[in-house]
C-alpha cells in the first residue's frame, strides 16, 4: 500500500516507508504473539525475562529504561511476573531507593527452556531477508531510531 497523499515527494516517500516499516512491524508482531502467547506471556514480560536471563538481576528502573517502558507499566509488568512466581524483587543493599528484580528458579527454567524457540521464531519470521539484508536494516532502523530518540 502507498500513501493517498498528494503532498510534496519527499512527504509521500517518508508516508510510504513509514506506512511500510509498520506493516512490516505488525506482521512480524502477529507472527511472534501467537507464539509468545502459548506461554501466557505478553511481550514486555518476555522483555523483562530475557533481559535478566542474559544480563542478570536489574533495577526496576534500568529494566523500564531498556525496554522503553514508562515506569507504571514496569511495575504492574514485574508485579505479574512476581505473583506467578517468575522473578523476586529485593531492595539493593548499597542504595535501598533501588528495587532489584531477578529470576526465581521456575523464571529462570521457563526463559531458558522458551527463548531458544522464540529466538529460531525471529529467525524464521526474518528468513525473508538476505543474511546481509538483515544488517543492513539493522543498521537502518538503529539510525532512525537514535535520529528520533527523544
Amino acid at each position: 500500500m502507498t500513501t493517498h497523499y498528494e503532498g510534496s515527494e519527499d512527504a509521500r516517500r517518508a508516508l510510504d516507508t513509514y506506512i511500510k516499516l509498520l506493516r512490516a512491524y505488525n506482521s512480524v508482531t502477529s507472527r511472534l504473539k501467537r507464539h509468545v502467547a502459548q506461554h501466557d506471556l505478553t511481550f514486555s514480560q518476555l522483555g523483562v525475562l530475557e533481559t535478566l536471563l542474559h544480563l542478570g538481576p536489574k533495577c526496576q528502573s534500568d529494566l523500564s529504561e531498556k525496554l522503553l517502558l514508562s515506569s507504571g507499566n514496569i511495575t504492574t509488568v514485574v508485579d505479574n511476573l512476581e505473583k506467578r512466581g517468575l522473578v523476586k524483587r529485593t531492595r539493593n543493599p548499597a542504595d535501598r531507593r533501588f528495587v532489584d528484580v531477578s529470576l526465581t528458579e521456575d523464571g529462570r527454567a521457563l526463559i531458558s527452556g522458551y527463548f531458544p524457540d522464540h529466538a529460531a521464531e525471529i529467525v524464521a519470521a526474518l528468513d525473508a531477508l538476505t543474511p546481509e539484508e538483515q544488517e543492513t536494516f539493522a543498521a537502518l532502523c538503529k539510525k532512525l531510531g537514535l535520529a528520533n530518540a527523544g
